[in-house]
């Protein structure tokens, strides 16, 4: 037996201390050359805090860092980088006033005759490192032009032409589509077999299992557990992560339906990129009071479409929407009024205002319920948003906490609540566990149950075929702007949800409910 090569990068005995929180303490990690190594942890468990201290973005409190064995103290992210150390952030740092080309030399500019910056030199590897991960992107495009997952391959396009020894991503698929995700992948093992070490940190618990050698799981700042990632699965990574077992995650739930709520009849709408194409096409479904339905599909699937029809944000190219039987129109607005509620994919983006405080933001949507002669009722509005904040059991120092200081499961909490807010018939949820971590996931989840067992309808949407198995009354499929499959729960193994979503089981199945 082969014994194992010796660790390129150590961390050693490593503590950070912020003030008085201890966010990590006496953390030990060994990467190995042409190896993935995942880093499992929740939200605040201290894996950006450990990758930033390995890439000298910061410096430990106490321990050590390790390359090839020796004790290394870089004095700046640039030094740690020279030395063959890159990391790939989750927050993009891309500057969008300048082409791509500009953006993967900033800061390491080619200079021709030690004078003139070669320009031609850097759009021949920026193309070439390019085709590796986006052949459709032109190096002369301003990033401002650059939707979100693209932005993401020129960060990591950025890393590659570093020549990194050890290359360290944070979350490097969030904003990927599954394509652009099975492409990384392949960049991965081309990078394995050069001998690059490779850390990797993901929600995407399966995603990530899938590409490991080897697994690592931070909880509450301390290492609990490292292996060989051939000899674990999922339900060993979310037990060690969170302390339970991965059932206990999905709420076990005895429905009690009532009558249809929501119902879609030959619903179409048109792909707001590209208005010549139906992004979901002849779409009919039910959702009866007191019943969570689940719509699953890939990106690209239509079912962001689907949701944002039927809250009004965007118009049915054909088809009817109605609610307890009558048909629904307007807007946004009028679909609140309506009793339709939707919590938008995109929280920073559609669910939040970043300046405004916890309690400012849950009351949004419904502040005019608290209006009273044109004067709002302050009193009334505060004592509603403190007992929604203890209802969706958002942990925050209370209802004038700026937004920004809660963490990402919570924020999610508040954008549900907010939709609560308006007291919904109908609760909308497009893909509500995005960006949260296992517990987090666990306690949106255990919210979306309450709401139907109060008798909402509830209709969400996932691209994670662990929800989609678990959680809903019945299944929707959605491929391709058509729905191909309504299932009961347990009427449907992981591989038959994965063929139906690829479009290769092309078999329409229907369970009548």
């Amino acid at each position: 037996m082969t014994a194992p090569p010796a660790p390129v990068l150590r961390a050693v005995d490593v503590t950070k201390v912020y003030g008085g929180t201890q966010a990590l303490k006496g953390v030990s990690l060994d990467i190995l050359p042409g190896r993935v190594t995942v880093l499992f942890g929740e939200n605040g468990a201290g894996k950006s805090t450990l990758m930033k201290i390995l890439s000298a973005v910061e410096s430990p409190t106490t321990g050590q860092v390790q390359l090839d064995g020796q004790v290394v103290e870089f004095g700046s992210a640039r030094d740690a980088a020279d030395r063959g150390i890159s990391i790939i952030h989750q927050e993009l740092s891309l500057c969008p006033n300048l082409s791509i080309q500009d953006n993967l030399f900033l800061g390491r500019e080619r200079i021709h005759r030690g004078l003139f910056l070669d320009r031609r030199a850097q759009r021949s590897a920026a193309a070439q490192v390019l085709g590796r991960l986006d052949d459709a992107l032109n190096p002369d495009l301003p990033v401002s032009e650059l939707r979100l997952g693209q932005q993401q391959l020129v960060e990591i396009a950025r890393a590659l032409l570093q020549n990194a020894r050890i290359l360290i991503m944070d979350e490097p698929t969030s904003a990927l589509s599954a394509p652009e995700v099975e492409v990384l992948f392949q960049v991965i093992h081309e990078l394995k077999a050069h001998g690059v070490a490779i850390v990797y940190i993901s929600h995407h618990l399966e995603e990530a299992l899938d590409i490991a050698d080897d697994v690592a799981v931070l909880r509450d700042g301390s290492m609990v557990a490292t292996a060989r990632a051939a000899d674990v699965d999922l339900a060993w990574v979310v037990r060690k992560m969170v302390g339970r077992e991965q059932d206990d995650l999905f709420p076990v739930r005895d429905p009690k339906l009532g009558p249809v709520a929501l119902e879609t009849v030959e619903l179409s709408v048109a792909d707001p990129a590209n208005p010549d194409r139906l992004a979901v096409d002849g779409v009919s479904l039910t959702v009866r009071a007191g019943e969570t339905v689940g719509v699953y599909g890939l990106m690209g699937s239509g079912r962001t479409e689907l949701m944002e029809c039927l809250a009004g944000r965007l118009p049915a190219a054909s088809g009817e929407v109605r609610l307890h039987g009558e048909p629904v129109t307007g807007g946004v607005r009028q679909r609140i009024r309506a009793g339709l509620a939707l919590v938008p994919e995109d929280r920073q983006r559609d669910g939040l205002v970043q300046t405004m405080s916890v309690g400012q933001n849950l009351s949004l949507a419904a502040v005019t319920r608290f209006v009273r002669r044109l004067i709002v009722d302050r009193g009334g509005e505060r004592q509603a948003v403190q007992s929604m904040i203890s209802d969706v059991t958002v942990k925050t120092a209370g209802p004038d906490a700026p937004i920004g200081s809660l963490s990402g499961g919570n924020q999610q909490k508040v954008v549900i609540g907010k939709a609560l807010m308006t007291g919904p018939r109908v609760l909308l949820l497009d893909e509500p566990s995005r960006g949260v971590d296992v517990a987090a996931k666990a306690d949106v989840f255990e919210l979306m149950a309450r709401q139907a067992e109060r008798g909402l309808a509830v209709l969400f949407t996932t691209s994670e075929a662990e929800e989609a198995l678990h959680i809903p009354d019945r299944l929707l499929v959605l491929v391709r702007g058509r729905l191909v499959a309504d299932l009961r729960a347990g009427e449907i193994t992981r591989d038959r949800l994965m063929s139906l979503a690829d479009g290769a089981d092309t078999s329409e199945e229907t369970s009548h409910v």
